[in-house]
């Protein structure tokens, strides 16, 4: 608890992650929140806009390759987030690498999700990967809640270390759903549209 608390202090200190509820309102409802990839710092900005309430069975996914390496990363990651790892590389063929997060769905948590997948240094989200279709599909009663996070990507920048103090801006939409028989590239776009929506 106390390092969620310190994590949580440093991000308003740095960059403030004031929660906009634009399109929808804090809810116990199982969501996805899926957001813009810009900084090393998205999922706990996005994690402490959360209320209270809602931070306690929300779990951000977090890169295996970089966040499961050493042991500070790790550290902060399971104990202050309570992430869960999913692999982007050496993954096994015959391992679903959505599967953490299908165990976590299962068990009634919610997710902050990249559907990206990678950091990208432009204001707006580049094209999606298909893991936020497989799980909307798997998981069609969960709800999807779209989140732009603004002035990240110039607040810490892939590549840099340290954040540079600016105002950011957590904003979350309304509730997306899946069209029936709606292709998995139409599904993606829209996805993406509705987080550039809110920018």
């Amino acid at each position: 608890m106390w390092l969620s608390n310190l994590l949580i202090g440093l991000v308003r200190i740095f960059v403030g992650a004031f929660p906009r509820w634009v399109g929808s309102t804090p809810s116990y409802a199982q969501r996805i929140y899926f957001a813009n990839h810009s900084s090393h710092i998205d999922a706990v900005a996005l994690w402490s806009a959360l209320p209270p309430h809602l931070r306690i069975r929300t779990r951000p996914v977090a890169a295996a390759d970089y966040w499961n390496k050493g042991i500070i990363r790790k550290y902060m990651a399971l104990k202050g987030l309570n992430a869960i790892f999913i692999e982007r590389t050496h993954i096994d063929c015959s391992m679903d690498p959505l599967q953490p997060l299908i165990e976590a769905l299962k068990r009634g948590d919610s997710l902050i999700f990249f559907p990206e997948g990678t950091r990208h240094r432009q204001a707006l989200p580049g094209l999606f990967k298909t893991g936020l279709f497989h799980l909307a599909a798997y998981f069609p009663d969960v709800e999807l809640i779209p989140v732009y996070l603004e002035n990240l990507h110039r607040c810490m920048p892939k590549g840099t270390i340290f954040p540079v103090p600016l105002v950011c801006t957590v904003r979350f939409g309304a509730a997306f759903h899946r069209i029936a028989d709606e292709s998995k590239s139409a599904f993606l776009e829209r996805a993406r549209q509705a987080i550039v929506e809110l920018a």
